[in-house]
């Protein structure tokens, strides 16, 4: 399938800089209507906000300062972009942190799981065909944290399995063919983003602290923000209810459904055999 975002309507969590911020310009470029950009980040949210409006043209981007783990914000968002706009038709969940440390992860998981879960039942709500809206397309950022065992981040790892998880389950056809929402995850493998940072990494184990970042490097071949947000875009034109794609080592955007599908159909020979 192929979908046109020629004036489309879209919200975006963590926009502000990163994939998000590159997402957001890919999308401009694709001629949607509006973006509206929810994040913590106000001093670069507004800065992005002004340069992308005087690049694509007045009122093309707003910016909200935005904590989606506080509902009465985030739902506010919401709000204000359907009495401007009349509906919205992406949601992008992209808002995330990777931070296992004692004093973080609780904020971790309220980011990662909640403020996604509630973000997407949000948009489900104001999108589905059976409920009086006109469909669209939600995307749940995952990564390839969902797709293997490692020690390193076990708590961030566990909220990006949650995500591919929900999102697959959301996506399937007993919910599709009733609201006409599309639900597709994204798996991004290590991105030069701030989040691969020592200041933004953190964890509870001080031993597996101190080599993180080394650990990360060894591992993982990283890839250009660009290429990561361009799959975003890529997938959200192509991806089929219920999908799941990875983008990583800068390659094109791949469906990796079929996999996904298989890795659990086995898993699911231990409940129903």
């Amino acid at each position: 399938m192929s979908c046109d975002l020629k004036n489309k309507v879209v919200l975006i969590t963590g926009g502000s800089i990163g994939i998000g911020e590159q997402v957001i310009e890919i999308l401009l470029k694709e001629n949607v209507k509006h973006v509206a950009n929810l994040d913590v980040a106000e001093d670069t949210g507004i800065a992005s906000q002004n340069k992308l409006n005087k690049k694509y043209g007045m009122k093309k981007v707003k910016f909200f300062k935005c904590d989606v783990t506080n509902d009465s914000q985030l739902f506010g968002a919401y709000d204000a972009v359907i009495k401007e706009h009349g509906s919205i038709d992406i949601v992008i969940n992209n808002a995330g942190i990777m931070n296992d440390a004692k004093d973080k992860y609780k904020k971790e998981i309220e980011v990662n799981i909640t403020a996604l879960t509630t973000s997407t039942l949000k948009a489900l709500e104001l999108m589905r065909k059976d409920e009086g809206g006109k469909g669209g397309v939600i995307m749940n950022m995952s990564s390839i944290a969902a797709l293997y065992i490692d020690p390193l981040l076990p708590i961030y790892f566990g909220t990006k399995s949650y995500v591919l998880q929900f999102s697959s389950c959301l996506g399937l056809p007993d919910y599709y063919n009733r609201t006409g929402v599309r639900v597709v995850a994204i798996c991004f493998g290590a991105t030069n983003t701030s989040l691969l940072s020592q200041a933004k990494l953190g964890h509870f184990d001080k031993v597996i602290e101190k080599s993180m970042v080394d650990t990360i490097c060894k591992q993982h071949q990283s890839q250009k923000v660009e290429s990561a947000a361009q799959g975003v875009v890529d997938a959200l034109k192509r991806g089929e209810s219920g999908s799941t794609w990875l983008a990583i080592n800068d390659k094109p955007v791949r469906d990796v459904t079929d996999v996904i599908k298989k890795g659990y159909g086995v898993l699911s020979k231990l409940v129903f055999e």
